[in-house]
This record gives structure tokens, C-alpha cells and sequence, in this order.
């Protein structure tokens, strides 16, 4: 479940902390697992706990607390809408609708084809740029009209040689 190769990423991570505060690396193991399985199961977190020396619990509330970390598979691309009060005075909410019609799905789902998931999240830091939303927990995209999330979609499903 757990490759070598995960381990020894860990270990680099490790190595950035003094020997006592080992700990402090639970994050970066979760965000590799994540990076390497596509998600972090509960077997995944009680490695990552005895690796760091952490009760599997402790691991898991950091897994729940932060929307960063999938607990179940997703699809290709996760789609996180903000719908923080700014973000929904700015239309984040009219957004994530949209993007629910347009996919065929609610909000925490993934489409049949498992290209995409759609969750809604917390604020993401660019509220003047509402309505945002963030990619694969990486990319920001602002100012998301519905000519915009047109071109997102359709240009992804595209990529994949989807139509």
C-alpha cells in the first residue's frame, strides 16, 4: 500500500524537523499519499501515525480538519468552489450551481466518468477575485463567469479526449 519510495519521502520530510518534532511533518506525509494514492484512506493515516510516532486519531483529525485531503477517491480533477460569504455575495454560490447542471452532479459528488469531483470549500484567500474556485488543490482560477467554467470543462474534458 505504502511504496518505499513513499517512505523515503517521508524521511526527507522528517529530516526538515529536530528529532522530537517529528510530528510536525503529519502534513506533508498526508499531502504525499494523497499525491502518490489520489487519497488518503484510514489505512494510509495509521501508516503515516506509526511512521511519525502519532496516535492514528491525532492523524486523522488533521485528514478531517483541512479539505485539502480526500479521505475517498476523486476524480481527475477536483473542482473546490468557494462559497464563503464574500465569495457568495460575488455569485460563488450561483457558481457552484452551475457547474452542479453542467456536470450532472451535486456538490461532493463525482461525475460517471470519474473526471470530476465538485465540493465546495472554505475561503481560499482572493475574495477581491470572487467568484474563485481551486483545481486539484492547486490552481486558482478567478472571476468565474459562466463563459469561464465553460471553457475549464470543456477544455479538461477535451484534454482527457472526452466530449
Amino acid at each position: 500500500m505504502i511504496s518505499e519510495s513513499i517512505k523515503t519521502r517521508f524521511a526527507k520530510e522528517v529530516a526538515k524537523y529536530p528529532v522530537e518534532q517529528k510530528q510536525s511533518a503529519v502534513m506533508a506525509c498526508l499531502a504525499i499519499v494523497q499525491q502518490e494514492l489520489g487519497y488518503v484512506s484510514a489505512d494510509s493515516e495509521k501508516v503515516i501515525a506509526d511512521y511519525l510516532g502519532m496516535a492514528p486519531m491525532a492523524v486523522h483529525e488533521v485528514t478531517t480538519f483541512y479539505n485539502m485531503y480526500n479521505q475517498h477517491p476523486v476524480g481527475k480533477y477536483k473542482l473546490n468552489v468557494c462559497t464563503n460569504l464574500p465569495c457568495q455575495l460575488r455569485d460563488g454560490v450561483k457558481t457552484l450551481q452551475y457547474l452542479e447542471k453542467k456536470l450532472g452532479i451535486r456538490m461532493g459528488e463525482t461525475t460517471a466518468d470519474g473526471l470530476f469531483t465538485l465540493q465546495q470549500s472554505e475561503c481560499l484567500g482572493a475574495c477581491a477575485d470572487s467568484p474563485v474556485m481551486l483545481v486539484n488543490d492547486r490552481s486558482m482560477c478567478s472571476f468565474m463567469s459562466e463563459e469561464k467554467l465553460n471553457q475549464l470543462v470543456d477544455g479538461l474534458r477535451s484534454a482527457e479526449g472526452k466530449p
